[in-house]
């Protein structure tokens, strides 16, 4: 594992899903969870028998890393910077999706329209939208969605959970996004 220090000046230890020395894109910028003291984690995660429990929702794994990237879904932590524009990430993967974008390649073509997509993902996606095709359906209520992702976030709000928590204040929030629109309306000139 790979020493990082937090703003305090305190070594913390990153796991191997944090740091990857041959991508200098993805390293985690400071503030990040990734460089967070052990007390700081102890104080959002339970670890017990070898596991590592979030306290804010039901995950649970064996990995400390792992439990830092999922962290970041709460506290809106972006640790990972684009070296080739001002975007950020919570995940290392999603980075690597991000630097294709700077590409002109386009390998997708929609044979409807003149579409053309970076990623088999959206093109899939895409496809969709002059299929009206919406796969994932709630149980609870008529929504449909074009992806998985899309519906796991929708049953937050039935189930009642606000996963997503601002860490400059006590709010917290069912969808992601509205996490985000949170942090740049009320916190837009505080740091991480």
């Amino acid at each position: 594992a790979m020493m990082f220090m937090d703003t305090s000046g305190v070594p913390a230890i990153a796991g191997p899903s944090n740091y990857h020395p041959d991508k200098q894109q993805s390293t985690p910028s400071h503030g990040s969870l990734s460089s967070t003291s052990n007390e700081q984690y102890l104080s959002l995660v339970t670890v017990q028998g070898g596991l590592h429990s979030c306290r804010q929702c039901t995950y649970v794994t064996k990995y400390k890393g792992h439990m830092r990237q999922h962290l970041c879904r709460h506290t809106g932590v972006r640790p990972y910077e684009c070296h080739l524009c001002p975007a950020t990430f919570s995940r290392d993967s999603h980075l690597t999706r991000h630097i294709h974008t700077h590409s002109e390649k386009r390998p997708f073509s929609c044979d409807q329209c003149r579409a053309s997509f970076r990623h088999k993902t959206n093109f899939v996606d895409h496809v969709r939208t002059h299929t009206g095709e919406r796969p994932f359906s709630c149980d609870q209520c008529d929504a449909s969605f074009v992806r998985a992702q899309h519906l796991k976030s929708h049953m937050y709000i039935h189930r009642g959970e606000r996963p997503f928590s601002c860490h400059h204040c006590s709010a917290s929030f069912s969808q992601n996004q509205k996490l985000m629109n949170h942090l740049s309306g009320h916190h837009a000139n505080r740091k991480p």
